[in-house]
Parts: C-alpha cells; structure tokens; sequence
C-alpha cells in the first residue's frame, strides 16, 4: 500500500530511511478512545491556502498522510463551507485502504459528516449524491433544508443559535463513529478547540512562503490556550515537515 513520496522520522528515534505505509500507520493509528483528530496543511508562515485554496500547499507527502488518515477513521467531519469551497467529493477508498479496513473491522468507507447551521448544501453534490455511506449533517434546530437533502443524507438537528458540537460528537459517537478526522475549515478548527474537544493535530508544512493575505488553520472568537505535546516530526524529500501533536 505503499503510496511513494519518501517520509523519513526526524524524531523521535530518527533515520535517514524512508518509512512504509505499515510504519506511517503505526505512528499515526488508531486511539483506544473516543478520538477528534484535526488534520492540516500550511506553508512556512502560517497560511491556510494558496491561491484560494488548501490544494495549493498540499505536495505528495502531505497527500500520501491525508490518505492514510482517511483509511483510519470512522467518520471524516468536514465544514460545509470548506465542503463547497474545495469542491468535496464522495469519499471514496481504493481496493488496498478498503481491504485494510475490512481486516481490522472497519466498514469499507467512513462516513461524511457536515457542519452546516443553515444548510446551505446541493444534494446534488458528489460529496452526497455519490457517497457509498449515507452522509450525516450536524445543524441547528429551525435551519430549513434545501429539496432533496433529507433523501440523500441525515440530519441531526442540535443547537438553536449555534450547531452544539458537543451533543454533536457525543450523537456520532452514539452511532460507533468514535474516530473522527476533520479536515476543517478555519471556523469549525476554532469553534471544535473552544470546546475543548480537539484531541490531536496533524499539521503539515508546505516548505514556502505563501506571503500576506490568507488566514490561519483557525478562526473565531478567542479561547483559552490548550497543551498539545509533540508526538513525532517526519521529513518528506521535498523539505515537508508533518507534526503530530496529540494530548495522549
């Protein structure tokens, strides 16, 4: 399953060999608890996107990590405003990550939950119209859904101001979704870690300056600053650096 894009460990135990996928899984895994991962890229001075979109900064190594990420979740948690602006599709696996999940008691594909507090989301989009899973939305009580969504996705209604992302997390785990993988935006990044539920952070740098002009991995209104310990340092040979910061 290996995917090329040589990633060798800087630390901890480092070593000039690359690593294979068995390894990279391994370091990344599974926890042995309910688990939010957050999974990012940004280029050396902080930017969340090159022109306009994430896509820009993401090089081989980091796609080769996103993947593997995808194959061990349960649940893939994604804002609908990055899902409409990144152009998400359904999220689909190969052969080997299916045969992977299936030999360690997985269903063949993680779930797609959205985050939308209006709804504002196109049932006929792949992310929902193609999905081999049944989608789920996290939203507000009185949000009125679009024709058509209801047919193609849950809606699991939480919150009246805000979506409650805690009843949110507690309703997906209710449903055997304990491992969820987010993949942002910026608002649902700040929002999850003003809750205090963000339990690790995946974080590649892109080995450039993109320059003044786009924003952080998060945003929102300002929380209490929050320990997360370095786990391990990779290095792509393109000069990526892939942390993984994780409270356990």
């Amino acid at each position: 399953m290996n995917d090329g894009a040589p990633i060798s460990v800087l630390w901890p135990d480092p070593s000039p060999e690359p690593v294979d996928d068995d390894t990279l899984i391994a370091r990344y895994g599974r926890a042995d608890r309910p688990h939010l991962r957050m999974n990012f890229v940004t280029s050396v001075d902080g930017a969340v996107s090159l022109d306009g979109y994430s896509a820009g900064l993401s090089g081989a190594p980091d796609k080769r990590v996103f993947g593997l990420l995808r194959m061990l979740c349960d649940a893939l948690l994604v804002a609908a405003g990055t899902l409409r602006h990144e152009g998400y599709r359904a999220i689909r696996l190969d052969e080997r990550r299916r045969a992977w999940r299936r030999a360690h008691g997985l269903t063949e594909y993680p779930t797609l939950v959205v985050v939308s507090g209006t709804l504002d989301l196109d049932p006929a989009q792949a992310a929902f119209a193609d999905a081999p899973v049944r989608p789920v939305v996290l939203t507000r009580r009185d949000a009125t859904a679009p024709p058509g969504l209801t047919a193609v996705a849950d809606l699991v209604r939480l919150g009246d101001d805000r979506v409650d992302l805690v009843a949110g997390l507690a309703e997906l785990r209710r449903r055997g979704l304990g491992q969820l993988l987010c993949e942002g935006g910026p608002h649902l990044f700040g929002a999850l870690t003003a809750a205090d539920l963000v339990d690790e952070v995946c974080l590649s740098i892109a080995p450039l300056l993109a320059g003044a002009g786009p924003g952080r991995i998060t945003a929102g209104d300002p929380s209490p600053a929050r320990h997360l310990p370095l786990r391990h340092v990779l290095r792509a040979d393109d000069g990526t650096l892939l942390l993984r910061h994780a409270r356990h």
